[in-house]
Formats: C-alpha cells, sequence, structure tokens
C-alpha cells in the first residue's frame, strides 16, 4: 500500500486528545442529541450480558452524558416491537461489528458487504434440518416479532450454547439480513423481519463491498479521531486488506504521530482545530470503545486494560469487571464494582498514584446516585500492585465530601 505524504504530525498528547474529544469525553457533551446522539457519533456500541453496575451498553452513554436515566437510555435504542404488533420505524438495530453492537439504522446499507459473506459461507457450525429456516420466516410472517423463546425455545436444554433448531435458524437470518432485531424484551432479542421493520429506504444491498468499506472505514476514523492501520479496521472488525483498499477514497489523511512508529490517518474535521473543553471523570465500561483495543489503549494512555470476567479467580489482578478510571484526560486507576442492596462496592480499587483519590470518589459517587445506592464501601485499595490500606481513610473521606 503506498501512502500520501503525512498530512500533520501529532505529538503523543495531540493524539490523545483528538482521541477523547473523537470519543466524546473532552468538550461540552452533546445533550441535545441524547443517548442517539452518542451512538451516531460512535457507530457502533457493543452489547455484552455482564450487568455489575449496568450493562455495558448503558455505561457508555453514562460515561459521556452522567446520569441519564437508565429507562431513557433503553427507550433510545430499542424501538418496541409488541407480539402480533407491527414494528414501528427503528432508530437502531443489531447486528456483528465490533463485536455484538447496536446500529444506527442508517447504517444498514453498509453491512451489505457481511450479509452476503454470511450467505456465502461454506458451513455453519450449527446444523439444520431441512425446512427449519422457512418455518422460522413463515412463523414471524404470521405472527409478528418474536423472541426466540416464543418461536419455539432458545436452547436444547444443555450448556448456553446448545441452541433450539429455532434459534439457530433465527439467527441465521438475522446474519443474512432477512431477520432484523430492533429491539429487546427482558434482554431477548426481538426478531422482525427486515423487509418490515427496516425502512423502505435503507432496505437494500444495493452497495458493493468497496464502498461499503469506504464509508466503514470512513466511519470508523471519525469516531476515533486518529489511528493506526489495525486502529481504525478494529471498529468494525474489518480485515487489514479491506482497510487497505478503500482508505485512499475514505477522506481519512495521513499523519504521523509521536513515539506510535506505525502510519496513521486521522479525521481531517478532526485536524481542524484543537481538542479543548472539560475532560469528563467517569469510570469506562471495560467494553467502551475507547479502550476496547489493548494496544491502542496502551499506545495512547499507557494502560494495560484486560477484561477478567473470563479469567479464573485466582489469576485475576483487578478483579472481574475492572472498570478504568478517566479523568484530566488520563486513565489513572480502576475498581472492580458490585453492588448490595443500596450499597455499591467498590471490591477492589486501584490507582496509578494517591493523587487519583479524589477522581475515584467522584466517579464512585456518582456512579452509585446513577444505579440508585446511597452508600458505597470500599474493601480493598492498592497503588501500583501494592496494597495501600493507608489511602482508605482519605478515599472514604473524599467520597463524604463529593
Amino acid at each position: 500500500m503506498t501512502t500520501a505524504p503525512p498530512a500533520a504530525e501529532l505529538s503523543a498528547d495531540d493524539a490523545r486528545r483528538i482521541a477523547l474529544r473523537a470519543q466524546g469525553f473532552l468538550g461540552a457533551p452533546d445533550r441535545r442529541g441524547g443517548v442517539r446522539g452518542v451512538l451516531r457519533h460512535l457507530g457502533a456500541v457493543q452489547l455484552d450480558t455482564i450487568s455489575v453496575l449496568a450493562r455495558s451498553h448503558e455505561l457508555i452513554p453514562y460515561a459521556r452524558l452522567g446520569a441519564v436515566g437508565r429507562r431513557t437510555v433503553e427507550d433510545a435504542y430499542w424501538t418496541p416491537a409488541p407480539a402480533g404488533g407491527p414494528s414501528p420505524s427503528p432508530h437502531a438495530f443489531e447486528y456483528w461489528s465490533h463485536a455484538a453492537c447496536i446500529l444506527p439504522i442508517e447504517e444498514w446499507p453498509h453491512f451489505a458487504f457481511r450479509r452476503r459473506a454470511y450467505r456465502a459461507r461454506p458451513h455453519w457450525y450449527h446444523e439444520l434440518a431441512d425446512g427449519a429456516y422457512e418455518a422460522v420466516i413463515k412463523q414471524l410472517r404470521a405472527e409478528g416479532p418474536l423472541t426466540a423463546t416464543e418461536l419455539g425455545g432458545a436452547k436444547n436444554g444443555g450448556p448456553w450454547w446448545d441452541w433450539s433448531e429455532a434459534k439457530v435458524a433465527v439467527e441465521r437470518a438475522l446474519m443474512f439480513g432477512e431477520v432484523v432485531c430492533t429491539g429487546r424484551r427482558s434482554w431477548k432479542r426481538v426478531y422482525d423481519l427486515a423487509e418490515r421493520a427496516v425502512p423502505d429506504a435503507l432496505l437494500h444491498d444495493d452497495l458493493d463491498d468497496r464502498e461499503c468499506l469506504r464509508r466503514l472505514v470512513r466511519l470508523a476514523g471519525q469516531s476515533l479521531g486518529v489511528g493506526t492501520r489495525a486502529d481504525i479496521a478494529d471498529y468494525h472488525r474489518l480485515k487489514g486488506e479491506q482497510f487497505d483498499a478503500v482508505v485512499a477514497d475514505s477522506g481519512l489523511v495521513p499523519v504521523t504521530v509521536e513515539g506510535w512508529g506505525k502510519p496513521a490517518w486521522a479525521d481531517p474535521e478532526a485536524l481542524a482545530s484543537a481538542p479543548r473543553g472539560r475532560h469528563r471523570t467517569t469510570l469506562l465500561s471495560p467494553f467502551d470503545s475507547l479502550i476496547w483495543e489493548r494496544a491502542r489503549t496502551e499506545r495512547i494512555f499507557g494502560f494495560t486494560h484486560r477484561l477478567e470476567a473470563y479469567v479464573p479467580k485466582p489469576k485475576r489482578v483487578y478483579g472481574y469487571f475492572a472498570m478504568p478510571l478517566l479523568s484530566g484526560g488520563r486513565l489513572l486507576g480502576r475498581v472492580d464494582p458490585a453492588r448490595e442492596g443500596k450499597t455499591l462496592v467498590a471490591k477492589q480499587v486501584s490507582l496509578a498514584t494517591g493523587k487519583a483519590v479524589l477522581p475515584m470518589a467522584q466517579a464512585l459517587r456518582e456512579a452509585a446516585e446513577w444505579v440508585g445506592c446511597s452508600d458505597v464501601r470500599v474493601e480493598r485499595i492498592r497503588v501500583e500492585q501494592e496494597d495501600a490500606p493507608e489511602l482508605r481513610g482519605p478515599l472514604a473521606d473524599a467520597l463524604t465530601a463529593v
């Protein structure tokens, strides 16, 4: 791949501030756009089943907007689809992007390349009996939006991956684009026919693969502000060669970044003005797009981040669902939270330095109030891998003061 001369030379701090602004953490939040504005700005909000303080798709707008109501978050994403009734025009849909993500409905046409790829797959992990796929489509057409349970059951009774035939069929239809999920009920996907749920103007696979990829590369560059080939490709889980094929036509411009050691590209609008404004102090979901790519997080923030929920308990360093602390544009530590009634329990607080005590207290207090907790209890506190019980008192005092 031939790269044009760099349009700008950025310091490491320039790149960090550009990334923070692009992700909605620097400057005044767009409260008029609300949660839907956050979704459009980020281009993708990752979903996950883990719920500690709240589920990740709730934590992501909270981190940017503050204590927006949790019902408001859900209503902004999902378009209610009552069983047996027609689907109203949706604002978003679920599909495979960085992972399972909520995506703005206007991006439906740009995932045509992925739908085509799924349809062309020569094999699947789950076998499907003849007629099972067609039966699910027929039932949805007759009965309207349904969950997998309502389609005949989601599981066969074995482990979580032991899907029923109806679940396999409807998930395959989701991948193909014949079925769409535009809402959830009790955390269950509600499936409907795409022809019924997706607005007519968007319901097409007319765009060729190159145009789809060009659009997604541009969107990823805008959402990141500045990134390497791997950063930008990973945002919507594109292949490196797919990025290479379209970056020259994406509108992103080559830049160099101090200390990165790799070519980078930036959104021209991100270079047009210096990032300024108020920094947000908040706890981040481990699935937040600011930090979901480990190598990028280490490069920008000097912070090693790993979700340890799937690490055996004796091998965990920071805890089951350690949430990084963002303050002043830096990652200053993390906390592994839990809830016991009206108490937010900080099972382990890990700080970069003692100076992070006050920001951590502020973030814990705000998070507690958001989820309806009146108290915060700190069980363990550490500074750079070493236990620091002497900071328990200052942290307790700070929690009282904020």
